[in-house]
């Protein structure tokens, strides 16, 4: 995979009370990806920016919400979650403040 497309296919983590506790029980963590990534892509991007092992990896294609303002209807963009499973005894410390290379 492109070094460039490997590094910008991750767009943030996702850490709300329910991905937090996922992660605790099943070691499963979420991700913001782009929309048009893949899942060996996902995969690549996970061990080695994080230098774990996956497992495996489950995606879900998220619909924008429609909201309104005042008289006006407008809707949100569509976007991509990746649920990222672990091999036992790997873990991601999202606290970590080295430089990811």
């Amino acid at each position: 995979m492109n070094p460039e497309r490997r590094m910008t296919v991750i767009v943030e983590p996702i850490t709300s009370e329910k991905t937090t506790r996922i992660a605790e029980k099943s070691k499963q963590f979420a991700f913001k990806v782009l929309k048009s990534a893949t899942k060996h892509e996902i995969k690549d991007a996970i061990e080695h920016l994080f230098k774990v092992t996956v497992q495996s990896v489950t995606v879900v294609n998220v619909r924008g919400k429609v909201k309104r303002f005042r008289q006006k209807e407008g809707r949100r963009s569509d976007w991509k979650k990746a649920y990222v499973s672990l091999q036992p005894g790997q873990d991601i410390d999202f606290t970590m403040t080295e430089s990811l290379d």
